[in-house]
């Protein structure tokens, strides 16, 4: 639902794009102004940048591409390797359908992106949104590219009432409505960047946008109040328990979780289930070798998409030449970092371990 009259003024692509033109961000994945964009790159950039900010994806782009370069680098390379580099960015399925997407356009495509976005769309790991962003973007198809950023400046120059996440498919009617029919790739960025740097969440700069005039909830001046968003029920806590087992040959035990379900694919010391009703007291049952074992002071804490964990860890130390249980395996202490371990992980080992070794240059993750 639209509240504002029609009689209203449209925006016009072209004052966004002459605002795009002045302040424009310079990110590394961004093809200069008079560059071709490179293809894998977008792409890349694209999925990395979801539920993530620009700021967190920077030093792990340019980390990865210095890794694997081109999309057939990405395509040959061991899952394990793949799995390390995305280690900190969350959302591990991404991780593993970015793999497979390398995989199948190196297989069908000889290495070469699909540039329109039905073609795109039959890659696994590319929805909607990467779809039109990469036509767009690295193409320059006529493709609307409606992320986070877009809803919000879409939902208030047009006074979008509907919440989302119901308002979708309107907000992308409404966005495909301006895409022009020149520079549709520099129309999606100059829309991100709006929402990133001016027509942000809280105290948008609305004097300084190029769309101040037709934008209707300024006009009414809510333009805070939106996008509407439906209220998300919180998840139930989980509690659980790691353990964290060193030998005396400076070693770790750690094991590789399935490679689908939460945090699939991924590095981790034993855990116990996690569960609203487990019982910490008892968590030494559940532990993967007998060792005497230490419960150590606080409880880390990790938020997931879903739900809230709160792990209890238990500590160990046994005997050099100590076998690792059947799935498990001993990585040394100082090659920690290489691991493909998730924030939830690096926060157990930094509890029990004080830091983890070699990780120079990294913030620690706090436990509570």
């Amino acid at each position: 639902m639209l509240t504002s009259a029609s009689s209203a003024t449209k925006p016009d692509p072209q004052d966004l794009l002459a605002w795009y033109d002045r302040h424009r961000r310079d990110l590394p994945w961004r093809a200069k102004p008079g560059e071709t964009a490179n293809p894998y790159r977008v792409w890349l950039s694209e999925i990395m940048l979801q539920q993530t900010t620009v700021a967190a994806v920077k030093p792990y782009y340019l980390n990865f591409l210095d890794r694997f370069p081109t999309v057939e680098a990405l395509a040959e390379a061991p899952s394990e390797a793949v799995m390390q580099a995305w280690a900190g960015l969350g959302y591990y399925s991404r991780a593993r359908n970015l793999h497979a997407c390398a995989k199948a356009v190196v297989d069908r495509h000889g290495g070469r992106f699909p540039e329109t976005e039905a073609e795109l769309l039959k890659l696994p790991g590319i929805g909607a949104y990467t779809a039109a962003a990469v036509a767009a973007i690295a193409f320059n198809q006529k493709a609307a590219a409606v992320d986070g950023n877009v809803e919000r400046v879409m939902s208030r120059i047009f006074m979008v009432e509907e919440p989302l996440p119901k308002a979708k498919p309107l907000i992308r009617s409404l966005t495909e409505e301006l895409v022009p029919e020149d520079r549709p790739g520099d129309f999606a960025q100059a829309v991100m960047d709006l929402g990133a740097t001016l027509c942000t969440p809280k105290r948008p700069a609305c004097a300084l946008c190029p769309w101040m005039r037709p934008c209707r909830a300024r006009a009414e001046g809510l333009q805070e109040t939106f996008p509407r968003k439906q209220k998300k029920e919180a998840g139930q806590l989980r509690r659980g328990a790691a353990f964290v087992v060193l030998r005396a040959d400076d070693t770790i035990l750690l094991r590789t979780r399935p490679p689908t379900g939460l945090l699939g694919g991924m590095v981790e010391p034993p855990t116990s289930e996690w569960a609203p009703d487990y019982e910490p007291s008892r968590a030494v049952l559940d532990a993967p070798i007998e060792a005497r074992w230490q419960r150590l002071p606080g409880t880390v804490r990790h938020v997931f998409t879903h739900f809230p964990l709160e792990l209890t860890v238990l500590f160990a130390k046994v005997a050099k030449g100590t076998p690792a249980p059947d799935d498990m395996r001993w990585t040394p202490r100082l090659q920690l970092h290489e691991e493909a371990l998730p924030g939830a992980m690096k926060k157990v080992l930094v509890h029990a371990l004080g830091e983890l070794p070699g990780a120079k240059g990294k913030k620690q993750a706090k436990s509570a």
